[in-house]
């Protein structure tokens, strides 16, 4: 059993020795444990000190690319290494490394495809009471979303089974958590809880400004997520409800027209018939959805297979890769060179 620890890590040279040393070096089940450090841009000294400390995988970022593209990025590094299980933790040393074992248990004994930890954060000092109470309706929301039962959707700390990560496809810029928790959901992969205590707050966030930024680009990644494997349920809806508005001026208009008075209440007519149109639509937009769903469906099992395929092979210890910025085609897309192999690490 080969288990990879990856920290992303934006200028942590202070934090950093905190969460290393604190990482078991033995776990039960556990033949293979390394430390993949993910520098995301840092300016500082992160990934010297990680040396120090005895990290011997990276993952460099020219500039800052995000935590969803260090999670990515981390994760190919790590399945092409031969990874079983990817554990993802943060730089901060919020979250206790003591507990990885705990977090590996449920998917070393085959009960679980992710394990995700509980942070229970209506124990949180530093949490307001705001904050506490968000954090709750956002957890419900994608509970919602994915048909889980999770008590702390936003945790950060959590770990993936090789065969779950293969199933798994970020595609938000922002954060992956909620994203692949909706994703495993909806593909019937088993999500294990595991409770947890935090450490105490070193610093302020930099994923995000402030928890209205990361209440709006956290909603937007959730309603992304949902609509990838449910646009029936918003469509359908949509369309109902505007049949049924639609559906009553016309029918007014009718009753009036029986009576000998239609031409009068023509405005009922026109606004029946514009909400007819509108619910028509939506319907049109559900077949068109489905079928690119069904096209996914479709992509995403050919990727899979790709993964299989490409992960599946031996690894070869000691490799390194950097993730290097070449700069902005004319759509301003950023292009990226992912994978560059540096055989003198070998």
């Amino acid at each position: 059993m080969r288990v990879f620890v990856q920290i992303p890590c934006l200028n942590e040279e202070e934090t950093l020795p905190l969460v290393i040393n604190s990482i078991p070096k033995e776990i039960p089940g556990v033949d293979e444990l390394h430390i993949l450090v993910i520098d995301d841009g840092s300016t500082d000294r992160t990934v010297e000190v990680a040396r120090s400390l005895g990290v011997e995988h990276f993952v460099i970022h020219a500039r800052n690319m995000g935590l969803a593209r260090s999670f990515s990025d981390g994760v190919d590094y790590a399945l092409s290494h031969g990874a079983d299980i990817v554990v993802n933790t943060d730089g901060d040393n919020q979250y206790p490394q003591d507990r990885i074992p705990d977090l590996l248990a449920p998917i070393i004994a085959g009960e679980a495809d992710i394990a995700i930890a509980d942070r229970q954060t209506a124990t949180i000092k530093h949490f307001s009471p705001f904050k506490k109470a968000m954090q709750r309706f956002g957890s419900g929301v994608v509970n919602k979303a994915a048909g889980t039962k999770l008590p702390d959707a936003a945790s950060g700390f959590r770990a993936y089974s090789r065969n779950a990560l293969f199933r798994l496809n970020v595609v938000t810029q922002f954060s992956y958590c909620m994203e692949t928790i909706i994703q495993a959901g909806n593909k019937r992969l088993r999500i294990a809880s595991v409770p947890v205590e935090t450490n105490a707050k070193t610093r302020e966030s930099r994923l995000f400004k402030n928890i209205w930024q990361h209440m709006f680009k956290s909603g937007t990644a959730i309603v992304r997520s949902f609509l990838m494997f449910k646009p029936h349920v918003v469509l359908m809806t949509i369309g109902i409800i505007m049949a049924i508005i639609g559906l009553i001026p016309m029918v007014r208009w009718f009753v009036f027209f029986l009576l000998g008075d239609g031409a009068g209440n023509m405005q009922s007519l026109l606004l029946g018939v514009m909400f007819m149109l509108g619910s028509f639509l939506s319907f049109v937009l559900l077949v068109i959805a489905d079928l690119q769903r069904t096209n996914r469906v479709l992509l995403e099992d050919t990727l899979e297979r790709v993964k299989r395929i490409e992960f599946g092979g031996p690894h070869v210890a000691g490799t390194q890769y950097t993730v290097l910025d070449l700069g902005h085609d004319t759509d301003g897309v950023e292009e990226v060179q992912r994978l560059r192999f540096d055989e003198s690490s070998q």
